[in-house]
């Protein structure tokens, strides 16, 4: 019997699989914190002897050198990326054995142009195991065709089309479904279901899966009018893993001792603020930024987080320094300068702390009875376009650190009136809160609409487009 295991990266909307027959494991897609894969296998006492990539990936550092390097597993790599690290190429067709594991390789190109999936089948038995489909076949979508730029998008999104339907001809229906993205992360080229490990299929792909339902034509020009902005750090990544990376040494960042914190804003880290939104509106260190850890912390710090800065993290236990701190080694940021731990009052040093309002939608609807009220809306551009507040300022959180200036009446700015209260919003509130933070390091009045944008219309909000799309819910 073989087992497949499935290794989640929430954070990111991915996973990572090792597959094992009781003896030898093969690992696809694994993410740079190798230590989780190597404490599986330890734990099946079986021994790691392949790992297989399925693309140069953007969204995360690969362990797949790493973890190569600590088993002594062979590295696949396609034979047609042109990298700079030592690896076993190969390519369309090719057969591997790992065990009484067999890997057939199948061209998959679409999300990149050098994709492969992988077919694994019970070499004693002939029973499949599954298709690992890295970033083509997603559940219920397909990876996006545009990470390469946006000029290879067309012909990327119909490669797609046809690598997916061919990938899908070779296979039983029973066959099961494992992607590495499309658990939330930006990979994906629309929505793309989570759930359990098994919940797809080839069967069940192929009755709702756009890819394997509409034409070529149709599908294409969806999926490049659904294709919206990504994550900076995705340039870094692909650079990244052509050389490949060591795992993380994940060793405790040097320590802010109490009252330090004030001095570190001021030298001009960022200061990141891990606890709740809530919590940080309620207080926190004047010039902190709130990112809380969760709901996508890497991607969104990661995404804004300028290069070379200094990055100092305030928690309230190590345990969250140490998760922040994993979180961002997928990503490829390693240099943390302190950390402290403790209480807002350890932070502040004496100093006092500066806050901000929280409300939701109803909220807004009343504060915007009342002349002089700035609607901040920082989701992205595709959410804004199907859908928004009238008359409501739209600056995408990506955006906002460079497009400060056009957010109207900070404090002190204004000396002959009062500020301009800034009501800021997203899809859920985490952005919001990210923002939140920003806009008032600058010196704004700011209240956090932590809510859900489905009820803006039952508060009584006049809306533009029509109401928000199914999107990641951050």
């Amino acid at each position: 019997m073989i087992e497949v295991l499935a290794i989640d990266t929430p954070s990111l909307g991915d996973r990572s699989y090792l597959v094992t027959d009781g003896t030898a494991a093969l690992v696809v897609d694994p993410q740079r914190d190798i230590d989780r894969i190597l404490v599986a296998a330890a734990d099946r006492g079986v021994a790691v002897t392949h790992v297989f990539e399925t693309h140069l990936h953007n969204d995360y550092v690969s362990g797949g050198l790493a973890l190569a390097g600590e088993t002594g597993a062979v590295y696949h790599v396609n034979g047609a990326d042109d990298v700079a690290l030592c690896r076993t190429a190969i390519g369309d067709g090719d057969v591997i054995e790992a065990g009484a594991m067999r890997v057939r390789v199948v061209a998959a190109p679409g999300h990149t142009w050098t994709h492969l999936a992988y077919v694994v089948t019970d070499a004693r038995t002939g029973d499949i195991v599954g298709a690992f489909t890295g970033g083509s076949l997603l559940r219920g979508s397909t990876g996006r065709p545009d990470l390469l730029g946006a000029r290879h998008a067309p012909a990327l999104a119909a490669a797609q089309h046809a690598s997916v339907r061919r990938l899908a001809s070779l296979l039983p229906g029973h066959a099961p479904v494992y992607p590495t993205h499309g658990f939330g992360s930006f990979c994906a080229a629309g929505p793309a279901s989570g759930g359990p490990a098994l919940a797809s299929t080839i069967a069940q792909e192929q009755r709702g899966n756009p890819v394997l339902t509409l034409d070529e034509d149709r599908y294409v020009a969806s999926v490049l009018a659904g294709l919206d902005v990504f994550p900076a750090y995705y340039a870094r990544m692909g650079r990244a893993n052509t050389f490949g990376a060591d795992a993380p040494a994940l060793l405790p960042p040097p320590r802010v001792l109490p009252g330090q914190v004030p001095g570190r804003v001021a030298a001009g880290d960022w200061v990141v603020d891990l606890r709740g939104r809530r919590a940080f509106a309620a207080g926190h260190v004047p010039g902190s930024l709130s990112f809380p850890l969760g709901e996508a912390f890497a991607t969104h710090l990661g995404w804004l987080l300028p290069d070379g800065t200094r990055l100092t993290l305030l928690a309230s236990t190590p345990g969250q320094v140490a998760a922040a701190q994993r979180e961002l080694a997928r990503i490829g940021v390693d240099r943390i300068a302190g950390a402290a731990i403790g209480t807002l009052a350890d932070w502040l040093g004496g100093e006092d702390p500066a806050s901000c309002a929280v409300s939701d939608f109803r909220g807004l609807a009343a504060a915007r009875r009342h002349a002089g009220v700035t609607v901040l809306d920082v989701r992205r551009p595709l959410e804004w376009a199907a859908g928004h507040i009238d008359e409501a300022l739209h600056i995408p959180l990506h955006e906002l650190p460079a497009r400060l200036g056009e957010v109207p009446g900070r404090l002190g700015e204004l000396p002959a009136r009062a500020p301009v209260p800034v009501w800021v919003h997203c899809q859920a509130g985490y952005r919001a809160g990210v923002a939140a933070s920003f806009l008032a390091a600058a010196g704004h009045q700011v209240t956090i609409v932590d809510d859900d944008y489905g009820r803006a219309a039952g508060a009584g909000l006049p809306l533009t487009g029509g109401t928000a799309p199914a999107a990641p819910a951050a």
